[in-house]
């Protein structure tokens, strides 16, 4: 699945079991993606809506085998509804043997970082990786290194005492703090798969019925 409308692109490959529902699918995306499942979600399959009952969604209890979803098939997948985020899913392969001791669903590749919850879509979460890169974020490193030279590398502490000179380091640390932020949360494959392996999948899947 991918993230439509995000550049560079932001993207996870994870398996699961023909047995795996809609709804427990939502919980694995929310999972692989990073998401929190605090929104309302939908899947646009054939002509038909599966998701939060809020929106008059066909129930999401509906298995993927069942479905019988051929490979190269592809669906939409839509996460707040508000300012919506849209994945798209495609079905790399449909019938692959379990492996031994393998535990499913699980996350086997992906990368980019998950834009953070109610940054105003695509768009927002653009505009903030743009600010991240801003000559303004450039001066606030500065101010942070110039000021930290002077306190730890010439021996004066008593600069942090300047009202000024705290003020300046103060702001310059939370603009670069909220510029941080907007980054996203970082893909970590080991982490996504301790997740799921712990289950968290379900907890989310319940979230927003």
């Amino acid at each position: 699945m991918w993230l439509l409308g995000i550049s560079p692109m932001v993207w996870r490959r994870v398996l699961v079991p023909g047995t795996c529902t809609l709804r427990e699918l939502y919980g694995v995306i929310q999972v692989a993606m990073g998401w929190e499942g605090i929104h309302l979600y939908q899947f646009c399959l054939r002509s038909r809506r599966y998701g939060s009952w809020e929106v008059s969604a066909s129930s999401p209890d509906v298995t993927l085998a069942a479905l019988k979803l051929r490979r190269g098939a592809r669906f939409a997948y839509e996460y707040d509804l508000n300012i919506p985020w849209r994945h798209e899913v495609r079905i790399e392969e449909n019938h692959l043997d379990a492996a031994p001791g393998k535990t499913y669903p699980s996350c086997v590749a992906g990368d980019g970082a998950c834009p953070p919850e109610d940054c105003g879509g695509p768009r927002g979460y653009l505009a903030g990786l743009d600010d991240a890169s801003s000559w303004d974020a450039l001066e606030d490193l500065h101010t942070m290194a110039d000021i930290l030279r002077e306190v730890v590398l010439e021996d004066r502490p008593e600069l942090l005492k300047d009202q000024e000179t705290r003020w300046r380091l103060e702001d310059a640390v939370e603009r670069s703090k909220v510029r941080e932020r907007a980054r996203g949360r970082p893909f970590v494959r080991r982490t996504v798969n301790a997740q799921l392996c712990k289950g968290e999948h379900l907890v989310l899947m319940h979230q927003q019925c």
